[in-house]
């Protein structure tokens, strides 16, 4: 596809309220990092009420004018934690407490207790079945590595690199099943990457690149300050410039970025002109929903700086903070808006 503005979401959706109690994300200070919200359902229900919860959020994601389309995360009460409490070497029966994201927040987390290995499958299913229901490309999503890393406490490892490299491995595992399956976008989940520049530049990207080795859909780093949450600073730090320098020297085709809620200046697409850009331009802690012409302006501006045909219209991160109402709206007012860009772009 190098159809200019694309539309496409990040990944989580709002699950029904018959789907999932409501749970303020996160809340207290020293919460259990990745738990989620308590399913309605259980055995055959549950399943078969996510298949629905599925078809429903791909009905909304096509009928709001999305070009690529995903499954909203609607089977995962956390975006890391299901792929990683399925990998072997990890515990999140017993937790450990460690500070999180730089120390943004105290957080009782899983546990790296042995060597990190992948198992069995894990998204196979549900790619599968996300690819039965639509006829638009499809993005699947995993954690990425340094992330991993920091949203658990490593007892077996004693060392970041090391770990991430492992975590790497049995992610490009998982990944090069998936692949098999043709999807359009295989996405990896980096919102540290905002938090450790230095990090990215010494050994993040290089993991990344490990995750994402010989595969043959686009592959994509989603970058951002991390999900909204009550009582809990969100501090926007200028790292951007470093972060975004790294991963043009780095494998990965697509870079999934922030920039309405944070308000970052678009120039900053100047340090990474290989890449497409999936442009955040619908703020995921607000339920006041953009304008489409608010969209289009913001879309025209970072076509200032990259092509249009390597620039795609986002949310800054995922929508599942929000009620399903308005994250409906918000894609409507995105894809619209990305519309609105296509006809006047010169």
């Amino acid at each position: 596809m190098n159809e200019r503005f694309l539309a496409t979401g990040i990944g989580s959706l709002p699950k029904p309220d018959w789907l999932q109690a409501p749970s303020a994300m996160n809340a207290g200070e020293k919460d259990h990092h990745g738990k989620g919200a308590d399913w309605r359902l259980s055995g055959d229900a549950l399943r078969l009420a996510q298949d629905d919860a599925v078809r429903v959020a791909v009905h909304d994601q096509v009928r709001a004018g999305l070009d690529i389309v995903s499954d909203g995360e609607q089977r995962r009460r956390s975006y890391l934690t299901y792929v990683t409490a399925r990998f072997g070497g990890f515990d999140y029966e017993t937790l450990g407490e460690k500070s999180i994201r730089n120390g943004r927040r105290l957080a009782h987390v899983g546990c790296c207790v042995g060597p990190v290995t992948r198992l069995a499958p894990v998204l196979h299913d549900d790619l599968a079945f996300l690819l039965s229901e639509t006829d638009h490309p499809v993005k699947v999503t995993l954690p990425g590595p340094m992330t991993v890393v920091d949203s658990t406490l490593d007892t077996y490892y004693e060392d970041e690199k090391t770990f991430a490299f492992a975590v790497a491995d049995a992610l490009n595992e998982e990944a090069l099943e998936l692949d098999s399956l043709h999807p359009g976008v295989i996405q990896f989940d980096e919102p540290v990457f905002s938090r450790y520049p230095d990090k990215v530049a010494e050994w993040g990207v290089a993991a990344l690149d490990r995750a994402c080795a010989g595969l043959e859909a686009q592959t994509c780093a989603h970058v951002c300050y991390s999900y909204p949450m009550p009582g809990v600073p969100r501090p926007i730090t200028d790292s951007y410039p470093v972060i975004l320098e790294a991963l043009e020297h780095g494998q990965v085709d697509q870079l999934a970025l922030e920039f309405e809620a944070s308000r970052l200046d678009p120039v900053l697409l100047r340090r990474c002109p290989s890449k497409t850009v999936l442009f955040g331009c619908i703020d995921n802690g607000i339920d006041e929903v953009e304008s489409p012409e608010q969209v289009a302006a913001k879309l025209l501006a970072a076509a200032e700086h990259l092509p249009p045909e390597r620039i795609q219209a986002a949310p800054d991160c995922g929508l599942v903070p929000l009620r399903a109402g308005t994250a409906r709206a918000k894609l409507a007012a995105m894809a619209e808006g990305a519309r609105l860009a296509r006809e006047r772009y010169r």
